[in-house]
């Protein structure tokens, strides 16, 4: 009796996400980053997300695994009433959540936490689909080629 006999053998295609999944779980993403930056300055702190890059050694030739901090630009401010302004990005991007309506009023910090947690199940949910395509349209012509 071999080691594979052993096993269930199936046929199976590996699924590929669609561009409109992988845009959502982009901007999902860059929400966790902006969540965790509102509550890190409600309790005064501040926050600066990580990613890992490979950097060669210089003295080996080595590649290396690094982690570094990267800032995160808040989507956020306080309007000359005083209230707090959610507008939300999609790369450099503004995006129009609704017709000529680019950013949430959200009152305070704390509305601001929910405010953000209600956007991102509205991005999961397909809500903004049309949005994040129009801004992905225009970042992604920012680097065409000029003739």
């Amino acid at each position: 009796m071999s080691a594979l006999s052993k096993l269930k053998l199936v046929s199976v295609q590996a699924e590929r996400n669609s561009p409109t999944i992988l845009r959502r779980n982009k901007l999902t993403g860059k929400i966790d980053h902006q969540i965790a930056s509102a509550k890190a300055a409600i309790e005064g702190g501040s926050y600066a997300a990580s990613r890992v890059k490979f950097v060669k050694d210089g003295e080996t030739g080595e590649r290396k695994q690094v982690e570094s901090s990267t800032r995160v630009k808040q989507w956020w401010w306080k309007s000359p009433t005083g209230k707090v302004v959610l507008a939300l990005r999609y790369g450099a991007k503004p995006l129009e959540i609704a017709k000529g309506k680019n950013a949430i009023e959200v009152g305070d910090m704390d509305g601001l936490v929910a405010a953000l947690e209600a956007v991102k199940e509205a991005v999961q949910a397909g809500e903004l689909d049309v949005q994040i395509e129009q801004a992905s349209g225009a970042l992604r012509a920012g680097f065409a080629k000029k003739k």
